[in-house]
This record gives C-alpha cells, structure tokens and sequence, in this order.
C-alpha cells in the first residue's frame, strides 16, 4: 500500500566503480593495447636513440618522453572508459569545440616546424597537433547528431554531420594535411553506412572525393608530390620511402637482430610515421604480423560487442572509432609498403608523439566505455520480438 502511495524506492546501484568497470570493460581490447604500447617502447629502445645522437640529448631522450606521453595516455584513457556514455558525449562536445577553434587559428598562431604544413602548436617543451584531438570529438558528436536524426520529429542530423564534416575537411586540407581529412571523412562515411545512408548517395560522395582530389592534384604542389613520389616506378633509395622498402626487405621473416638494423640511422621519422619499419628491419615478418592482429583484435573485439548494442548513439559512436583506430593503423602500415601514398600519419600507441599518443589514449578510452557490458537486451532480441 505505501508503494502504491508514495511510489516504489529507487533502486540505486550500489556496486563500486573498480569492480563494475572490470567486470564489464572489453578485457581483450585492453589487453591488446597494452602490448602495442609495450611494443611501441620496445621499438623506441631502437629507432630513438640515432635522433637523441644527431640532436645532442641523452641515447634514451625519446624513449623517457614517450613513456611519460605514454603513460598520461593510458591514464587518460582508464579515466575516460570509466565514465558513462551520457559524460563522454559531454566531454567529447567540449573537447570538440575546444580542437575546432584551435583548429580554425592554427594560420594565425601555429607552426611547421620546417615540415611544410602548419599543424602544431609549440609550447616550447611540447607540441600539441590539434587534428588529433578533434578526430575523437568529431566522431562521438556526429554519432550524436545521426542518432538524433532518426527519433521522430528529430533534426536534420545527417545533414548538419555532414556540413560539420565538410567544414573540417577543408580546413585540414588547407594546412594541408590530406591524411587526416581522409579519415575523418572515411569515420563519417561509417558512421553514415551503419545509420542507414542509401547506396546511391555514398556512390555520389566517392565521386565527389575523386573530383576533389583531381582538384588538389592540380593546385598543390604538395599533394601531387606525394602522388608522384607513389606512382613511380622506381623508389629513390635516398627518400623516407626507399630506406623503409629496403629495411622492410632486409629485415625478412625472423629480421637482422635487435639492435642490428640500419634503417634507424638513415630515416628521421625513423621513431614516429616509419617506426613499423624498424620493426620488420630489425624483428622480421614475425613481429610486423603479430602487431596486425594487435590492431585488428581491438578492431573486430568491439565491432562485436556493437553488434549487440540497442543505443544509435553508441553504436554509431563505437563503430567509428573503432573503424577510424583499426584505418590509421592500416594507413601507417600501407605507406611505408608503398601500398598508400605517404600521409604523415602515426602508428596509434606504437609511433612516438605526444599529442598523437594522448589523443589516442582518450579515443580509445571512449571506445571502451561505448562497449562495455549494459543490463539491457540485445538488439537481436528486438527483431526476434522478445524484448518490446
């Protein structure tokens, strides 16, 4: 009678935090990240050390940095799987809007560092590149705006999506940095085939991304330098290019021995955008193979575990930040095999780099926070039309 009354007493979860998150988080994926980052520092101990050298620090200058970056990263991204979905859309809009304005004044403040294309910040001490961070923030927010489009009488969600999208891509590309405005273009475009987007208009939009970048081939020197350099048929064996093809080749099945590589000392990227090169030198085929299944563990791990999921948001959200995670890797690993022309794009936790690091670190902590275990049905159930 006193429920009837006064209502029934909320029934509060009373379950503490560290246990509920590690007994619902995506243990495998987790799992999975710590040994790319493991690797990524094993791989340091070889490919820093000829940079510390040439620019007069200690032999283990990089590899002390990257392991504090590292670890902020990882800190941040067990904070951030730890939140709700509702916060870390929260924390995605304002981080969102924070990397767009930094975005936005990069022409006026920011710098190349003798690279050709302004995409950093210096803070003296650091860098700070704000693309990295927009991309997590990009994602999460035009899941939100998808999602909302399919409630009734919703917004014009995919619309305003790709509006921002656009936005975003013409503001990198003006930098220019082709690489991430394809992914962030590639992240919308799977986030808008897994909401329902008919096949004719992605089929437009593919058209439209040719015919951009017939355009860019035309008007930048930069570009088409890049497409050049890949088109050829021979490799220059002084370029970036030409030492990781043949490191790559010397290094084999079982590789040359720790330590015994060469590629480090003649690569300046040696550590961030050719460290996988460094890998197959030194470590063999062996190595390359298991650090492809790292990535593609994480990957299919959380597709699976979205498969299952009843929310838009999340689902939309999860998937493309899986997707975007899993691509980078495949870009990274695809240049320096000459199967994608170069972009300047890190391997996620294994290349050295402060704000690629920590932005990946958040990424991936929002990935895990999407596709932990809720006490809902599965979507499944609604079809088979168990759960109404």
């Amino acid at each position: 009678m006193t429920e009837m009354v006064y209502g029934a007493a909320p029934v509060r979860d009373v379950e503490p935090v560290l246990p509920k998150w590690w007994r619902t988080i995506d243990k495998m994926s987790m799992s999975f990240i710590l040994i790319l980052f493991t690797i990524g520092i094993l791989l340091g101990l070889a490919a820093s050390p000829p940079l510390a050298a040439k620019n007069g620090f200690e032999p283990f200058h990089y590899v002390s940095r990257q392991a504090v970056f590292g670890g902020a990263a990882l800190v941040a991204m067990l904070i951030t799987s730890m939140m709700t979905p509702v916060l870390v859309r929260r924390l995605a809009v304002v981080g969102f809007a924070l990397a767009f304005v930094a975005l936005a004044l990069l022409p006026a403040f920011g710098t190349d560092f003798g690279k050709g294309a302004v995409r950093w910040y210096s803070l003296g001490f650091a860098s700070v590149q704000p693309s990295e961070f927009l991309k997590p923030g990009f994602v999460v927010v035009a899941a939100w705006m998808m999602a909302a489009n399919q409630e009734i009488n919703g917004p014009p969600g995919r619309l305003w999506s790709f509006g921002l999208c656009v936005t975003i891509v013409l503001m990198l590309a003006l930098q220019p940095d082709f690489g991430q405005a394809c992914l962030v273009l590639f992240g919308w475009g799977v986030m808008y085939f897994v909401a329902g987007a008919p096949m004719l208009l992605l089929v437009g939009i593919a058209l439209l991304v040719v015919l951009a970048g017939t355009v860019a081939y035309s008007n930048s020197e930069h570009f088409a330098r890049r497409i050049d350099g890949f088109l050829t048929a021979d490799v220059d064996p002084t370029t970036q290019l030409g030492y990781a093809t043949n490191a790559i080749r010397e290094g084999g099945f079982v590789g040359v021995g720790v330590g015994e590589g060469q590629v480090k000392w003649s690569l300046p990227d040696a550590h961030t955008d050719f460290i996988i090169a460094v890998a197959a030198e030194e470590y063999g085929l062996i190595l390359v193979l298991a650090i492809i299944a790292l990535y593609a563990g994480v990957v299919i791990s959380s597709l699976m575990r979205l498969m299952r999921e009843r929310d838009p948001f999340i689902r939309l959200a999860g998937t493309g930040l899986a997707c975007m995670f899993g691509v980078q890797a495949m870009i990274n690993m695809g240049v320096a095999v000459r199967l994608l022309p170069a972009k300047g794009m890190t391997l996620p936790f294994v290349s050295y780099g402060g704000s690629s690091l920590i932005a990946t670190g958040i990424a991936v902590g929002m990935l895990l926070s999407f596709t932990r275990t809720r006490p809902q049905g599965e979507i499944g159930d609604i079809l088979r039309g168990r759960v109404r």
